[in-house]
């Protein structure tokens, strides 16, 4: 009993020693508070905080697109509210996103953002700095524009890149977050959500200025994407860009697509090389024929042509509206979700300067065809 006793007061005694310590060392104090780090342990993080870094690494390289429209681009955009309604006074407007991928001065953007040739268009990064742009590529089979800007025109703002991440590694379910002028007003807008679907395909665009594209292999996200988000990027945990965000569904709710970053990669990578877009392109506008459409309507699965760019090598190889083209090379032209049989991406297989046969299907009849691919045009 008595040891039990002393040992009490022992503990008490220690605990007033300490105390009066704190007070006179208040250094010891904060050290008692301090959590103790024990070597080989993993930090632990939230999805809070994943957020907060990923935006503070990212955020600077996430720009505005602002635009003077042209006469006619700014009377179509402002005059389909109803006859009568006052045209707007032709002023600089934000109207897209953007992001840095070169500290020379390369940016990305979607390629509908930046669709009037008749625009001047402006750089507006998170700081409030402007650039002229003084360069627009666009790509002729996506929806994928390159600005360059000179950086010179700031020379106390160095232009910091994102990191481009890998698409191809994506999961259903994973954490995606992004950023852009939502709205056209609110600028570095931060939203975050999951990776809801891969391989998506959909039709994007204006159809009052328009703009039509049908874009295929998109990622669908329940991150809030509105008007303005246009052309920003769409980013995974450690912050690195996943995709560029480019449509909304219009009849639902967080629903949202971004194309992917490989996508992306690839169009710079055909741009450092080519100085400019050197994509091969058939010229034909199609719909596909699935094989329920084709037995109710009597003819073969494939490529129904819609239209023909003039000039281009389907006109001069014979192709007109209403031909279906079955096979290139001998390979079977379908929908389904095997994009390699897919025409859009057998051409885009394809160089500029191949020569390829078509297995074409006309009234009945099956013929081929010969075309030398070219250089789409830069739009």
């Amino acid at each position: 009993m008595r040891k039990f006793i002393s040992l009490i007061a022992l503990l008490i005694l220690l605990l007033v020693v300490l105390s009066g310590a704190s007070s006179y060392f208040p250094s010891l104090n904060n050290i008692l508070r301090q959590p103790v780090s024990v070597p080989g342990t993993v930090k632990v993080v939230t999805e809070e905080s994943v957020t907060i870094d990923a935006v503070k690494n990212v955020g600077p390289s996430v720009v505005t697109v602002a635009a003077t429209l042209s006469q006619s681009a700014s009377q179509s955009f402002f005059g389909f509210f109803g006859p009568g309604t006052q045209t707007a006074p032709i002023a600089p407007q934000n109207i897209g996103s953007g992001f840095i991928v070169s500290d020379s001065g390369l940016l990305i953007t979607n390629k509908h953002v930046v669709s009037d040739a008749g625009a001047k268009y402006q750089i507006i990064t998170s700081t409030n700095k402007k650039y002229d742009v003084v360069k627009i590529y666009r790509d002729p089979l996506n929806d994928i524009a390159i600005l360059q800007i000179d950086p010179a025109q700031n020379p106390d703002q160095k232009l910091k890149p994102v990191i481009l991440g890998d698409s191809s590694k994506l999961q259903v379910g994973q954490f995606a977050i992004a950023i852009g002028t939502a709205l056209g007003q609110f600028n570095n807008t931060v939203t975050t959500g999951v990776v809801s679907g891969l391989g998506r395909g959909i039709q994007a665009g204006d159809q009052f200025q328009g703009y039509i594209e049908q874009l295929d292999n998109v990622i669908q996200t329940d991150a809030a994407i509105n008007p303005g988000n246009s052309g920003g990027p769409l980013l995974n945990s450690s912050g690195e860009v996943i995709g560029v965000t480019s449509a909304v569904a219009q009849n639902g709710q967080n629903i949202g697509f971004a194309l992917p970053v490989n996508l992306i990669k690839d169009s710079i990578k055909n741009f450092n090389e080519h100085g400019q877009f050197n994509r091969p392109y058939l010229g034909v506008a199609y719909k596909m024929l699935s094989q329920n459409v084709a037995l109710l309507n009597n003819v073969p699965v494939g490529a129904y042509i819609q239209s023909v760019v003039a000039a281009s090598p389907a006109e001069k190889a014979g192709l007109g509206q209403g031909d279906i083209i079955i096979k290139i090379d001998g390979q079977k032209i379908s929908d389904s979700s095997d994009r390699a049989h897919q025409l859009t991406n057998v051409i885009a297989s394809k160089k500029v300067g191949d020569k390829i046969s078509l297995s074409v299907w006309r009234n009945g009849k099956t013929f081929d065809v010969f075309a030398t691919l070219e250089a789409a045009p830069n739009q």
